[in-house]
């Protein structure tokens, strides 16, 4: 079945904007159908699970609002966790090195260094690098550029997506639900399965996708990464999930016993397009009002 945003109206609950991470084809334009989905199955006190966070736009938007009670984040790429792991337990410390932070390309260039070779469990530094990047690159990919480029020579600047006082209160904002958000470093896989189980529990899946996944993602998948994806939720088809991926062939193969629709996502890396992708449920998901009759 083919829908365009999910049926959404410009009447609804517009999406909040939580995260201060950046993402291509990220997921908080989704937050107006997860937010039904979990109204449908009654867990709207109960807990969201993202395998493959990135920006958690979606997760934090939950959260915020009042949707979900809990919501538990992974990624397996350590510079991602080092980030949200340093913003939920040093709030305060990460605010002060945005307001402090220099913007010009010879702190662009600290700061990728950082990334590349902060020792892994120094959290705060190369989450803070790691954030540093994403909000001066282009489209906000970490192997990328700065914006304006080295010479600075661009139409936008370095400066362009690092609006200290916005993104300082989305840190404190966050700060303050700390307590109610679980970070992981680890399999999406291990994660799914560690609240496959767990009792008013929705999770949504946002793996790498089949293409372009090399400059959309920091960990990108082999075809046998979704082949196991495949196979494990296959086998949790009557725990309550949901599955985003590009509209590719391989998708009908690994999930040709689910249900499924198309939407439409805007995407900014490079250039503002519009996307085709497949989202998929599990048996056990309730997906509109009707089923509750």
């Amino acid at each position: 079945m083919t829908v365009d945003a999910f049926r959404t109206k410009p009447s609804r609950l517009k999406r909040p904007s939580i995260s201060p991470l950046r993402y291509p084809g990220g997921k908080a334009s989704l937050y107006t159908r997860l937010r039904a989905l979990l109204r449908y199955n009654g867990l709207t006190s109960g807990t969201y699970v993202e395998p493959y966070a990135g920006g958690a736009g979606a997760a934090l938007g939950l959260l915020v609002t009042g949707q979900v009670k809990e919501v538990a984040i992974n990624d397996l790429d350590p510079a991602i966790f080092a980030f949200w792991k340093s913003l939920i337990d040093s709030p305060s410390d990460f605010s002060q090195l945005i307001r402090e932070a220099r913007l010009s390309v010879d702190e662009w260039q600290k700061q990728r260094d950082a990334y590349l070779n902060a020792p892994r469990d120094d959290y705060l530094r190369l989450g803070f690098a790691t954030f540093y990047l994403n909000r001066t690159n282009r489209s906000g990919v970490l192997n990328g550029g700065p914006i304006g480029g080295m010479d600075q020579t661009g139409n936008y600047k370095i400066d362009a997506r690092f609006n200290k006082d916005g993104l300082t209160e989305r840190v404190r904002l966050i700060g303050m639900y700390g307590k109610r958000i679980s970070v992981h470093n680890m399999d999406g896989i291990a994660l799914i399965n560690q609240y496959a189980d767990s009792p008013n529990t929705l999770i949504y899946a946002d793996p790498p996708y089949f293409e372009k996944a090399g400059s959309l993602y920091l960990n990108s998948f082999t075809s046998g990464d979704h082949e196991a994806l495949a196979a494990c939720l296959n086998g949790l088809n009557d725990r309550r999930w949901l599955l985003t991926y590009d509209n590719v062939p391989q998708v009908a193969q690994l999930y040709g016993e689910r249900r499924s629709e198309e939407f439409s996502l805007n995407y900014s890396a490079h250039r503002v397009m519009k996307a085709k992708e497949i989202m998929v449920y599990s048996d056990a998901l309730v997906t509109d009002e009707e089923r509750l009759l």
